[in-house]
C-alpha cells in the first residue's frame, strides 16, 4: 500500500510538473534586454558568457526586477569582471535543495581542466580542492553528505590548490533567500604568483545566483578581482577570471544535473 501511495505521489508530480515552474516569473519578464541570439545561447548548453576587459555587468536584469545578483562583487571595486548567464532545464523541475547539495562537493572542484594557453593541452586548473576548518586552522575537513532540509545560511572554508597560484584560500556563503540561493566567494589570503601578491586578500570574489524561473533553473555567474596595473600588465587577469568563473560555473551545474535522474 506504501509503494502505490508514494507512484501515485510520483506520478502526480510528473503531471504537475510544469505548473510548479510556471507559478514563477519567466526569463523574459527579467531579462527583457537581451536580443534573440543571446536568448538562444542563454538556453543552449554552453550559455551565455561575457569576458575580456569589462569593468561593468552587462547581464544584469532591470533595476525594477528587484534582484540585486552582482551588489556583492561590485561593492569590492573590481578593475575587471566576467559574467555568465544559463537557465537549465531538466525532465522535472529542480529545487534549490539540488543546487545546495551540488554546491557542498567541494571536492568534485578538483581535476576539472581548462584549456592552458601556454601548455597547449587541457590541464586540471584545481589540482586539489577541500573544506578546511576555519580562516585560522588549515586542517582539510571531508564534505558532507547531502542534505535533505534546505539551511538559511552557511560559511564554509576552502583550500583550492590553483595550477597557477598555487595554495588559495576562500571564504564560502551559502544564502537562501527563499526567492533565490547564492553562493558567494571571496579570498581571505592574499593570492600569490610565486612570492608576489597579484590578487589581496578579499579582492577576488564571487557570486553564483540561482532562481527557478517558469522555463528553469536560472544561473548568473559573476567574479571580479581588484589588480594593480603592474600586475595586469604581467599577468593576463581576464583569462585567468574567465576560466576561474568558467570552471566554477560548470562544477555545480554539472553536479546539479548528475541529481536529474529521472
Amino acid at each position: 500500500m506504501k509503494k502505490m501511495k508514494k507512484w501515485v505521489f510520483v506520478s502526480i508530480l510528473l503531471v504537475l510538473g510544469v505548473s510548479v515552474y510556471s507559478q514563477n516569473r519567466s526569463f523574459d519578464r527579467l531579462f527583457p534586454q537581451l536580443d534573440p541570439s543571446q536568448r538562444e545561447q542563454v538556453f543552449s548548453s554552453q550559455g551565455l558568457g561575457i569576458y575580456g576587459e569589462i569593468t561593468v555587468p552587462q547581464l544584469l536584469p532591470p533595476t525594477e526586477s528587484g534582484v540585486d545578483i552582482a551588489g556583492f562583487v561590485l561593492s569590492r571595486n573590481p578593475s575587471h569582471l566576467a559574467e555568465s548567464l544559463l537557465v537549465i532545464q531538466t525532465k522535472r523541475p529542480i529545487g534549490f535543495i539540488q543546487v545546495y547539495n551540488a554546491l557542498g562537493n567541494i571536492r568534485g572542484l578538483k581535476g576539472r581542466l581548462y584549456n592552458s594557453f601556454t601548455r597547449k593541452q587541457a590541464v586540471p586548473l584545481f589540482e586539489d580542492a577541500t573544506r578546511i576548518v576555519s580562516d585560522k586552522k588549515t586542517s582539510p575537513l571531508p564534505d558532507p553528505e547531502p542534505a535533505k532540509v534546505l539551511p538559511s545560511a552557511e560559511t564554509a572554508y576552502i583550500r583550492l590548490k590553483d595550477v597557477n597560484f598555487g595554495n588559495t584560500y576562500y571564504q564560502a556563503d551559502f544564502i537562501n533567500n527563499g526567492r533565490y540561493v547564492s553562493f558567494r566567494l571571496s579570498n581571505f589570503r592574499n593570492i600569490t604568483y610565486l612570492v608576489v601578491p597579484v590578487i589581496k586578500e578579499q579582492k577576488f570574489t564571487a557570486e553564483l545566483y540561482f532562481e527557478i524561473l517558469a522555463e528553469g533553473l536560472l544561473v548568473y555567474s559573476i567574479a571580479g578581482a581588484e589588480v594593480s596595473n603592474f600586475v595586469a600588465s604581467k599577468i593576463d587577469i581576464p583569462s585567468a577570471i574567465q576560466k576561474r568563473l568558467e570552471v566554477f560555473t560548470q562544477w555545480v551545474v554539472e553536479g546539479i544535473l548528475s541529481q536529474d535522474q529521472y
